[in-house]
């Protein structure tokens, strides 16, 4: 198959040219974003039918989706408010060929150390590196296994599609939390705990951040009472409400089988809770939006501008409960990162079982 692809490179080059001069003239957002899945789909077709080892295949294919990350953010960042400029468009269709220079390099051998050694070679082999080999054989099967179920066709399409949705660089979310979820909220100030909620929901977003932080739990939120009727987070949205700061229910985390949440709680004042509702209430009428770029990058070009696990610090730092210190935090840093115990397990839900 690689060697097909390396005979017929003289056709490959002209379509990659006629594409690259399409895109510049004609290329819309969504356009750029079929074209850059076809090329890491291509990509990581070609590159599997190399003779590299197994391992190095898999390194490689985390590249090609670090690539896509990235073309993904550029053409958001710069075809959203600038379609009628085709320097932008110029500018996305060159990170076109990026994947492919990467995947160059592999199918031509040019880095011999991602390939097997000669037959000769595995005389030298002692009886543990086989063994341990071997044994690595059930593992980078599963991590293929969890990185193809991730990435899948539905999973990358359905992102694409709530890509125009976003911005990273303006507020898009306004009053999404109405005067009824400040109401509730307010009941519970008496309660001095505020709750921190860790969510395996299986949304194709979720599933595609466990690729690359191979974590089970990727969205964290925040709730004001042990209930959860007043849960809230930075997300998209569920097509309802604009992506950003945004209302959440239990439906919200039930997007498979084995969804689940873990709920902590924190102590606090009742003046420290007051502080966080009011911070909320205040980023709820100012607008917010959900921070893409700041999955990669650690900052945000405007202070609304985060991601979930950034909104749950900076509101907890807000009040003065922050009880670690990291400039770029996961969901799981929330719980991980809690060297002093601070937080106290409430519960955990699955939602193909009853509440444990």
């Amino acid at each position: 198959m690689s060697v097909f692809l390396l005979e017929h490179d003289f056709w490959f080059k002209i379509l990659l040219v006629l594409t690259i001069v399409g895109l510049i003239v004609y290329g819309s957002l969504e356009g750029f974003l079929i074209v850059y899945a076809a090329v890491l789909i291509f990509s990581s077709a070609r590159m599997f039918f190399t003779n590299s080892k197994w391992r190095a295949k898999f390194a490689i294919f985390l590249v090609f989706i670090f690539v896509f990350v990235i073309q993904v953010l550029a053409a958001e960042m710069l075809l959203y408010p600038h379609y009628s400029y085709p320097i932008y468009r110029g500018i996305c269709a060159m990170l076109l060929v990026l994947p492919l220079i990467i995947g160059r390099y592999v199918v031509t051998g040019q880095y011999s150390a991602l390939y097997l050694p000669p037959l000769g070679e595995f005389a030298t082999l002692s009886f543990a590196e086989l063994v341990s080999g071997i044994h690595s054989i059930p593992r980078t099967i599963d991590e293929i296994k969890r990185t193809g179920k991730g990435l899948s066709i539905e999973n990358i399409k359905s992102i694409a599609k709530d890509l125009p949705r976003h911005n990273s660089f303006q507020y898009v979310n306004n009053g999404s939390l109405t005067e009824t979820y400040f109401n509730e909220a307010q009941k519970n100030m008496s309660d001095t705990r505020i709750y921190i909620v860790i969510s395996n929901t299986g949304s194709p977003a979720s599933e595609i951040i466990s690729v690359f932080t191979r974590k089970q739990y990727n969205h964290a939120s925040l709730s004001f009472d042990r209930e959860l009727k007043t849960i809230i987070s930075y997300n998209g949205g569920e097509r309802v409400y604009p992506p950003g700061l945004n209302p959440e229910t239990l439906d919200y985390f039930n997007k498979k089988s084995d969804s689940s949440i873990i709920v902590y709680s924190l102590s606090c004042t009742k003046h420290q809770k007051q502080k966080m509702l009011d911070k909320v209430k205040a980023i709820n009428e100012e607008g917010s939006a959900y921070n893409l770029m700041g999955l990669l990058l650690k900052h945000s070009r405007k202070p609304n501008i985060m991601y979930c696990s950034q909104f749950i610090y900076k509101i907890l730092d807000y009040a003065g409960l922050s009880y670690f210190v990291k400039n770029n935090v996961s969901p799981t840093d929330l719980v991980e990162q809690d060297y002093r115990r601070k937080l106290q397990f409430e519960y955990e839900m699955f939602f193909d079982r009853e509440l444990e």
